[in-house]
């Protein structure tokens, strides 16, 4: 199903880009009491996760960040800080390599990685003696949440599941992020990108002859360093295997998307139809928000930051 949402943008930030760009500048990160825990995994590499408990009864819910995400991104600090006032226990994953510190191995994450995400859904639960009544992904992250939920189908003790500026064609998102003004998202995250990649590789020995820094689009850097670094044989193997529109119809959780036409990361055909969504599937569209915006409220001073709000009213339901 798809419906309008009843997002208005705040007056003082019109438009896409303002949209995306000043909650990553201006909005307030809380210092929460997070407690921060290695998870290792099966083939010997970690990640790590940071828990916000209300109380032992409470529900427990997964958030997932986007491309070069983690704890600090305005999204998350925000989005943990109003669940937790709203009395949910929640768990926020690191990707591998997206915390403190680079991953052991060669491998990282990337948008079609839905193993480790099996992985940690099933370490938290036995952590917590608690099922996760519902995951929350951004962008990247809910690329990875959509895939997992397609090849899963169902999982009962999964309530619900919330995916926000879901680049859901890779190959579509790679070509409008070199376009106009949306070259500057690129530019920032391939920095980021490549510093990662040099991070890393400055630890330990790469099995690629690559010079990230040659590197100037997303197609170049997956098919280079994303594709061969995790078994795919080149950039469009990557994209085709690894969007998650193709697994929309399969998902069998009850699951809400929040999307933008506007999104400054997406062409207008990268948003699916309704025939390419499964009875479980609400598409929630607005005209405006931007990526990973969605900023209302009457003045900057008491911005609002709806997708928070959508999402406990989303939830409310799971106490």
């Amino acid at each position: 199903m798809i419906r309008k949402s009843n997002f208005k943008p705040a007056w003082w930030l019109p438009g896409a880009h303002l949209q995306t760009i000043w909650p990553v500048f201006f909005r307030r990160r809380p210092q929460l009491p997070l407690r921060i825990e290695r998870v290792e995994l099966p083939d010997h590499d970690f990640l790590d996760i940071a828990w916000l408990k209300a109380s032992p009864e409470s529900p427990l819910i997964l958030v997932l960040h986007g491309l070069e995400g983690g704890i600090q991104s305005h999204y998350a600090t925000g989005l943990l800080n109003s669940l937790w006032q709203a009395g949910f226990n929640s768990v926020f994953m690191h990707f591998r390599g997206c915390s403190s510190e680079p991953n052991r191995l060669a491998r990282g994450y990337h948008s079609g990685e839905t193993g480790d995400l099996s992985t940690l859904v099933e370490h938290v639960e036995q952590r917590s003696n608690n099922a996760v009544s519902a995951i929350i992904g951004f962008s990247l992250g809910g690329n990875v949440l959509l895939k997992w939920l397609g090849e899963m189908q169902e999982k009962p003790t999964l309530k619900k599941a919330v995916a926000v500026s879901v680049p859901f064609r890779l190959d579509q998102c790679a070509e409008r992020l070199n376009q106009g003004v949306s070259r500057l998202y690129r530019n920032y995250l391939l920095r980021k990108m490549r510093s990662s990649y040099k991070r890393k590789f400055a630890l330990i020995q790469s099995p690629l002859d690559v010079d990230v820094s040659c590197l100037k689009s997303f197609r170049d850097f997956d098919d280079k360093v994303t594709a061969p670094l995790h078994g795919f044989k080149g950039v469009d193997h990557y994209y085709s295997e690894s969007s998650s529109r193709q697994y929309l119809q399969r998902i069998r959780t009850k699951t809400l998307l929040l999307h933008a036409l506007d999104d400054p990361f997406m062409l207008p055909q990268t948003i699916p139809s309704a025939a390419e969504l499964s009875p479980a599937v609400t598409l929630e569209i607005s005209a405006h928000g931007g990526h990973v915006g969605f900023v209302a409220g009457r003045s900057p001073w008491r911005a609002r930051y709806w997708v928070d709000e959508r999402v406990l009213a989303y939830f409310s339901d799971l106490h």
